[in-house]
């Protein structure tokens, strides 16, 4: 696999690309439900002679391509699912599916994956090692990376390296982050029901507002990050919504609320989570009701490791140059990518893929999100560069 042929090699599939990411566009599906996606992808392995196995975890594909020599056995994860969101744009490739979307280009990162899959099927006898490409469903708030994990995605054979991108709209097309270490947040989502004793609005002395602790826990727990987290280090607490009363003149019983936390730092959020219950705990004691706190955990950081990160760059470098490749892009945004990350080292990068004098750099979740289809050649060419050094 000669370096100088993935461009060439990648831009001779453009037509193709472009065709299966508006193909998928057009058709969005939610999570564990990609049914038609998982559908296409698989007869598009079986024609290239992977050996294919569908509904892992629902809806998963894996695609394994075997060399001829002894060698790593890399994997490259694709997300399949959309949004629940109706697309506003107006262009011959919208969502034909009422109030679903690709609003975050995980029909692009299918796109690149059956273009890696295609052009890898042709090097089949130069490989050494084997290629195990994975095309995951639910990855957006569905844990579907922890649903394969636990369908045994990672056996049979078990990878030695990770690879995953996404297309990034924070970045102009044509350049590539490459990040080590932290670069997207571990994820908890957390609910508390705040109980008090209901009562008469003109009579708050016979009654425990649990709107009132509500309130002050609101504030309280704002000083989490600006007072106990160090100003080096980052993370997030926030409240979503609060939900508690009906009527003008009534006190009520209870108050929901819910919200999130980010973090990087492991030592940051085993801190943050005792301090929210401390706070909790402590605010509706002194109001004179009771918090029930849970905190569900959703997803650990995804941490690149060094050395795979380094072997990204220098195909990153390779295929845009030097001087369109970056490090530093990091979001508290969270990615289950984490938890393969987890058990094996790996590099999540992203590709630049904005356009504004083309009117494409809407952010992510957006119902007018689209990007530049450039984006899709260049996410072929820089994996293969990656998968040749590990496989040749």
């Amino acid at each position: 696999m000669p370096d100088k042929s993935f461009k060439t090699d990648a831009e001779l599939l453009r037509q193709k690309l472009v065709e299966w990411r508006r193909d998928f566009h057009r058709h969005p599906e939610r999570g564990f439900q990609e049914h038609r996606s998982a559908g296409l992808i698989a007869d598009h392995l079986h024609t290239l002679g992977y050996q294919v196995q569908t509904g892992i975890a629902a809806t998963g594909v894996v695609g394994l391509l075997k060399g001829k020599q002894p060698g790593p056995v890399v994997m490259a994860r694709f997300d399949m699912d959309a949004l629940p969101i109706t697309e506003e744009n107006e262009t011959d490739y919208a969502s034909q599916n009422p109030g679903m979307m690709h609003a975050c280009g995980h029909d692009a990162h299918m796109a690149i994956g059956l273009g890696v899959a295609t052009l890898m099927a042709r090097q089949q006898d130069m490989i050494a090692g084997a290629l195990k490409l994975v095309f995951q469903p639910a990855e957006e708030g569905g844990n579907g990376a922890k649903a394969m994990i636990e369908e045994d995605v990672l056996e049979n054979p078990r990878p030695d390296i990770f690879l995953a991108t996404h297309v990034w709209n924070e970045k102009r097309v044509g350049t590539i982050d490459v990040t080590p270490g932290a670069i997207m947040a571990a994820a908890e989502k957390w609910h508390c029901t705040v109980r008090g004793k209901g009562g008469h609005g003109a009579a708050p002395h016979q009654a425990a507002d649990p709107i009132v602790a509500a309130a002050q826990i609101v504030t309280a727990l704002q000083t989490i990050v600006s007072r106990n987290v160090d100003p080096l280090e980052t993370a997030v607490v926030s409240v979503g919504s609060i939900h508690g009363g009906d009527a003008f003149n009534v006190i009520p019983p209870q108050v929901e609320l819910n919200g999130t936390i980010r973090s990087y730092s492991p030592q940051i959020r085993r801190m943050i989570l005792r301090r929210m219950q401390e706070v909790f705990t402590g605010v509706a004691a002194a109001c004179g009701v009771e918090a029930n706190l849970e905190i569900e955990p959703l997803t650990p950081a995804v941490t690149n490791d060094v050395q795979v990160t380094e072997a990204v760059r220098a195909a990153a470098e390779a295929i845009v140059g030097p001087d369109n490749v970056t490090t530093g892009e990091r979001t508290m945004g969270s990615e289950d990518a984490a938890y393969f990350m987890e058990k094996v080292p790996g590099c999540y990068f992203f590709l630049g893929s904005a356009n504004a004098s083309l009117g494409l750099s809407m952010p992510h979740h957006n119902p007018r999100f689209d990007f530049d289809e450039a984006v899709l050649t260049t996410g072929v060419a820089v994996m293969m560069h990656v998968l040749a050094h590990y496989l040749t």
